[in-house]
């Protein structure tokens, strides 16, 4: 019985208020790692892993399986599924039902998908439970910053374009499957959530094709089943949003099985003038970026909630972010912006931090 470590480097969770850029034009940034530390026995179950590039970023999925076929067909029909959802939710693409939604506002509802549907509802019940702090509607505001070439927004236009900014004005009809946006010019972008919705959907996938345990990363959404070979669950490490040194990038992990973990970070797209950090996570009701937090990452049961509620957790900071998990319970870990870490009571047994 050998015991092999190995990494999974992620590229970032970005949210709804980071899809600023398209794949060709980005070079991922690595912000998360999941460390699977997997025992392969002759005979038993053994690890395969295969990575892939969809949704604007790398994928890697890992399954335990006693078959490499099984393992094989399963991981490339859960690859299928994130790029169907891919086609379905992307608000770069021209094509996409988003884009649809989008350049309908203001004049008729839109006929969508279930999975577009079901995304969209789950967005404006994470904007109600945040106090609008997640919002998807932010997609009216985002193409005003360029973080690559680190230029901040017109004031008059920004102004202009927060009056588009507002989940209420978002109306769903279940019976219909429609989707209507009431003020002609708003955008709703799902990137805060559709990489975790993903990861869960790939994840059933799996399990629909006799894969019983193993871990899907998309980006920094990741969604855990099952256990390892070894019994023990899915091992994921947690970035340090200041790291001093190659040795210091991961300053606490936590074992997962059966749930979700998502990451939302001021260092995954940001740049600095007069001593300010300027990042992609903006407050839907400023269109600025917050400063309360460095990092927040949530665990949950669906990774789509994770995927929502670290934004706006995020957008939120730690005190009122700290009571949304609570209310919700969920479990979550806040660094805060001096650099001091919150833990919610459901995790701190499990999370192990890593002494400096």
């Amino acid at each position: 019985m050998i015991a092999k470590p190995f990494c999974i480097p992620l590229s970032p969770t970005v949210g709804a208020q980071a899809r600023l850029l398209s794949l060709s034009r980005l070079l991922p940034v690595v912000t998360a790692i999941a460390c699977l530390l997997v025992t392969s026995c002759s005979g038993k179950d053994k690890v395969y892993k295969k990575s892939s590039l969809a949704m604007d970023t790398l994928i890697t999925i890992t399954v335990s399986s006693k078959s490499e076929k099984t393992a094989d067909t399963a991981i490339e029909k859960a690859f299928n599924e994130i790029s169907r959802l891919d086609k379905l939710l992307n608000f770069f693409s021209q094509d996409s039902e988003v884009t649809l939604i989008n350049k309908s506002a203001g004049e008729r509802p839109v006929t969508v998908s279930r999975d577009t549907f079901e995304v969209i509802d789950k967005a404006l019940y994470a904007a109600e439970k945040t106090g609008g702090a997640f919002d998807i509607t932010i997609g009216a505001v985002m193409p005003l910053w360029d973080f690559h070439k680190k230029t901040m927004p017109d004031q008059k236009l920004m102004k202009e374009q927060l009056t588009l900014v507002g989940f209420k004005n978002v109306l769903l009809d279940r019976e219909k499957s429609s989707v209507f946006l009431k003020r002609k010019g708003m955008k709703i972008d799902l990137g805060g959530l559709a990489k975790g919705y993903a990861a869960d959907r790939a994840v059933e996938v799996l399990k629909e094709n006799g894969v019983k345990a193993g871990i899907v990363a998309v980006a920094g959404d990741i969604k855990a089943f099952g256990l390892k070979p070894d019994g023990t669950k899915w091992n994921v490490g947690i970035k340090n949003p200041r790291p001093k040194n190659v040795n210091d990038e991961i300053f606490a992990s936590i074992g997962l099985s059966d749930k979700g973990i998502s990451t939302a970070g001021d260092y995954e797209r940001y740049f600095i003038k007069d001593g300010i950090r300027y990042h992609h996570i903006l407050d839907p009701k400023t269109g600025f970026p917050v400063n309360y937090c460095q990092a927040v990452s949530v665990v949950a049961k669906d990774d789509f909630i994770s995927d929502a509620l670290d934004t706006g957790i995020f957008v939120l900071g730690p005190e009122k972010g700290m009571k949304v998990l609570k209310e919700l319970g969920l479990d979550g870990v806040i660094t805060d912006d001096k650099g001091n870490i919150h833990v919610t009571d459901g995790i701190k047994s499990e999370l192990k931090i890593k002494a400096n």
